[in-house]
């Protein structure tokens, strides 16, 4: 069984990562594929917390605004949130917060507990400064372990305990929608194909098996079995060093080049790679380096070029995300080959000016 990756967060130099800067064309893995538990006899009454409008600790009392429902069909946007899409009475998922304004929100929406899937850090500040807590666990797109569905369950089965909870990662289409599609089907709020009909209101794409296998593999836990999971959950989880997230990014860039060689497709000899999930870890590991410390230290062009690879890594992501699944048509395919070739002209570009 393949465990979620929870790098480490200082993002310290050493003198190995000029030599690993150019290695790869980008990105570390999030995440892995879960096992499924057995079924428990005894399952957790559901939560169903009422919205409230009511102080949080010693701010002044929001205007409400009214929260998705589960009756609707398509994502609702709001000021600083977005692709919000509910999965149970009180449970939300979406994108993440931005700015206060995002936070602003989603304290009108009655939210007490915020938890991130994304990998990079969460702004703990602003939360805290409205009397919202943050929980930061990080799954990957491939999906997640055991011990990741665990932990997402109790944190959410607490929390719901003390008002409604929300979940996001960055965009709010995919790991978020997964994850709270997983543990509703875990607490026995809805039925695993329910929870899979939520994703795809979110929006998530079919290209991500694994986030579709973790739902839909998921069954019920007694709340014994949930009550033996450690509930110290960090606010902000540690995130890669740069050293180690350039060796990453070259793993991953071998990868993309099996799946290149393949026709853009999962390698009948590397059956474990799925091309958009290598694409969207490539995405958001670059995306988490932009705005490292280590990063926002060296000179401007440094992290302009950085920012480059982290725009073109996404845009490899979005061609899987938008094109037909199984497409063969030559012009895509020849698309996605050029914008690895840019991918990697990005690296070399750094290597010039950066390591040689």
């Amino acid at each position: 069984m393949a465990h979620t990756r929870v790098p480490d967060r200082s993002l310290a130099p050493t003198a190995s990562f000029i030599a690993l800067l150019c290695a790869s064309a980008l990105i570390a893995a999030c995440g892995g594929s879960r096992q499924a538990s057995k079924p428990d006899a005894e399952a957790p009454a559901a939560a169903t917390p009422t919205v409230t409008t009511a102080p949080i600790g010693n701010a002044a009392a929001p205007v409400a605004i009214a929260p998705p429902t589960m009756a609707d069909t398509k994502p609702r946007d709001y000021a600083g949130i977005h692709n919000v899409v509910a999965f149970h009475d009180g449970y939300y998922s979406g994108s993440v917060p931005e700015g206060a304004q995002g936070f602003e929100t989603l304290r009108a929406m009655g939210i007490r507990t915020i938890i991130s899937v994304d990998g990079a850090a969460p702004d703990v500040e602003n939360a805290q400064r409205l009397g919202m807590r943050y929980i930061h666990l990080p799954i990957g797109y491939s999906g997640f372990d055991e011990e990741r569905r665990l932990q997402l369950t109790r944190a959410t089965r607490d929390a719901m305990a003390l008002g409604p909870v929300y979940i996001h990662c960055h965009h709010g289409k995919h790991r978020s929608a997964g994850a709270a599609a997983t543990v509703t089907a875990t607490l026995g709020w809805s039925t695993p194909e329910a929870g899979v009909e939520r994703m795809k209101v979110s929006g998530t794409s079919p290209s991500y098996k694994g986030l579709y296998a973790c739902a839909l593999d998921a069954t019920v836990l007694s709340a014994a079995k949930i009550d033996a999971v450690p509930a110290d959950f960090p606010s902000v989880a540690p995130t890669p060093t740069f050293v180690k997230a350039m060796v990453d990014i070259d793993e991953i860039d071998t990868h993309l080049k099996y799946i290149e060689k393949a026709g853009w497709i999962t390698p009948a000899d590397h059956p474990d790679l799925v091309p958009a999930a290598e694409a969207g870890r490539m995405a958001d590991l670059l995306r988490q380096l932009v705005s490292s410390e280590y990063t926002q230290r060296q000179p401007p062009d440094f992290a302009s070029i950085m920012q480059r690879n982290s725009d073109e890594a996404k845009a490899l992501e979005d061609m899987f995300i938008t094109s037909a699944r199984g497409t063969r048509d030559p012009a895509a395919l020849a698309a996605k080959s050029a914008q690895l070739k840019l991918i990697v002209q990005s690296c070399k570009d750094c290597h010039v000016k950066y390591r040689d």
